[in-house]
């Protein structure tokens, strides 16, 4: 495993030098789930819930949130975002999992860092938005299983999870 880039050598936090590093075309795509009761998914599909299009409002909040990502994580960098896809799948209950919505974000730039964190936190957002147009029937939902599936470009080259 290599070393922890966001330290320098007295051990302070500090945001990666990038100057050096060549721009490529640089993709991250991460997933995620929030599981709920059969009757929010049941709302969710339908399209009444009574704030509006959950599955539409959450695709634009990801879409702000991969966006927004520097001002979130205190040590990454501001990008310019090339594209920024968000994809979701309204799930019933099976043997192991209960009814959920799945999300996958896909992010995309031409620089000199990856966009694995604005893939992660698009998920995230995406999900916490349906939690919060749906609380009011289910503030048992939970999310879980978010991980970043695969990772582009760059000298370390591609990643992709197991």
């Amino acid at each position: 495993m290599s070393s922890l880039t966001h330290f320098d050598a007295q051990g302070q936090a500090h945001m990666v030098d990038v100057a050096a590093k060549a721009s490529t075309h640089r993709i991250g795509i991460a997933t995620g789930r929030i599981e709920m009761l059969p009757a929010t998914l049941a709302l969710i599909e339908s399209g009444t819930a009574k704030k509006g299009d959950v599955i539409g409002i959450a695709r634009i909040a990801g879409i702000q949130a991969a966006k927004k990502t520097s001002d979130l994580i205190p040590l990454c960098h501001p990008l310019a975002l090339t594209r920024v896809a968000l994809a979701f799948a309204t799930h019933p209950a099976t043997a192991s999992l209960p009814p959920h919505v799945s999300c996958i974000a896909t992010v995309e730039t031409v620089g000199p860092t990856g966009v694995e964190m604005e893939a992660l936190t698009a998920v995230q957002v995406a999900l916490l938005t349906i939690y919060d147009m749906c609380k009011a029937v289910d503030r048992g939902m939970t999310m879980t299983g978010i991980t970043l599936l695969e990772k582009h470009g760059g000298k370390s080259g591609s990643f992709i999870a197991p």
